[in-house]
């Protein structure tokens, strides 16, 4: 198991507190994207993201950035891969901060990533009919002479990013991404609506669909490999591909959410949990080491379905404690607590009970 602080980005977008929000969301990059806001004491204080700010909320296009915040929970360097994907999965956001034990900001991480880790696994090597079967919402697209605002409308109510755009013969012609339509929807309002006031132009809701869209769409068929979607996400910077079938019809779409909900239902990463409190960077070497081969264990071993495991250094070292619950699918959990001197020591004692 690949430990998160092995993948920490420091390359992190900041943005100032004082900047407007149409000026932030400028500066991102997808819908997915987020802006990371500091304090004058670089302290972390929260992010900006197109979901956030003009789907879930309808925030002022003057409003300032730290007016405009969304919390997202706190990645740890310790998490697992299948805990971190969640937060992917439910946050809709793809970049998340990472903290170390003691709430210092670390970095980030990018859903992107993550998959990186994985796409090499022989469970990928399925057919792509089978995540499209796990999907319990059915292909929503717009036609492309349809007006900008039936595709707003549907992006706030089905609380989707991405649009599939067919013509008259239902057949693929091109993606709307509602990052496409950011630059409008933070103007202010009457700019919006000025040109159908004056008469002379069309207002940007009455606008259609196929101004916005784009017509390069990467596209796989349900008989290419779940891998090849990986593969065209990771190396193309991109957030989904459309499924077609022979007569380039659309049939479905694979998104980075998608591939992340595979993983978690192929239960490759075994919920695993490491909370450490007060470690020394060499104390927290030893703990990553004795991981790696708690995780291998784990994986191996059918009836065991999780773990956590708890490590504390009392301040100076003079003590450890370290704590190894076991789940299992069927019965109670085993407990396993051990403390000593030296962490080397007591992580063997509690790998001899373990086995």
């Amino acid at each position: 198991m690949t430990k998160t602080d092995s993948f920490i980005k420091n390359d992190v977008l900041k943005l100032n507190t004082q900047e407007t929000l149409p000026s932030a969301l400028s500066k991102l990059s997808t819908s997915h994207d987020a802006g990371f806001v500091f304090s004058d004491n670089n302290e972390f204080m929260g992010v900006i993201n197109p979901y956030y700010c003009l789907i879930k909320s309808s925030y002022p296009s003057n409003a300032k950035v730290e007016h405009c915040l969304y919390h997202p929970p706190h990645v740890h360097a310790s998490d697992s891969i299948t805990r971190i994907a969640r937060y992917f999965i439910d946050t809709k956001i793809h970049y998340l901060p990472v903290f170390d034990n003691q709430e210092k900001f670390l970095g980030i991480v990018s859903a992107r990533h993550i998959i990186s880790l994985f796409k090499d696994y022989s469970v990928f090597k399925v057919k792509i009919q089978e995540v499209l079967q796990m999907k319990n919402k059915a292909l929503i697209t717009i036609f492309e002479d349809d007006p900008i605002n039936h595709a707003i409308n549907i992006f706030k109510k089905e609380k989707i990013s991405k649009l599939v755009v067919v013509g008259k013969s239902l057949k693929l012609k091109g993606i709307l991404s509602y990052y496409d339509l950011i630059s409008y929807l933070s103007r202010p309002k009457d700019s919006q609506h000025r040109g159908e006031r004056e008469g002379n132009k069309v207002s940007f809701f009455h606008l259609k669909v196929k101004n916005f869209q784009k017509n390069y769409v990467l596209t796989l068929t349900p008989d290419n490999l779940v891998s090849d979607a990986m593969d065209l996400i990771i190396e193309k910077k991109i957030g989904s591909v459309v499924i077609v079938n022979e007569e380039r019809y659309p049939i479905g779409i694979i998104t980075t959410k998608d591939l992340l909900r595979f993983f978690i239902s192929k239960n490759i990463g075994k919920r695993i949990e490491v909370v450490s409190q007060n470690l020394t960077p060499e104390n927290r070497r030893t703990l990553g080491g004795f991981f790696d081969g708690l995780s291998a264990w784990v994986k191996k071993v059918p009836d065991v379905n999780g773990a956590r495991l708890f490590v504390k250094e009392e301040k100076g070292g003079n003590l450890f404690k370290v704590v190894l619950s076991l789940f299992f699918n069927h019965g109670q959990p085993t407990v396993i607590e051990r403390e000593g001197r030296d962490l080397r020591f007591v992580l063997k004692d509690v790998e001899k009970k373990k086995n």
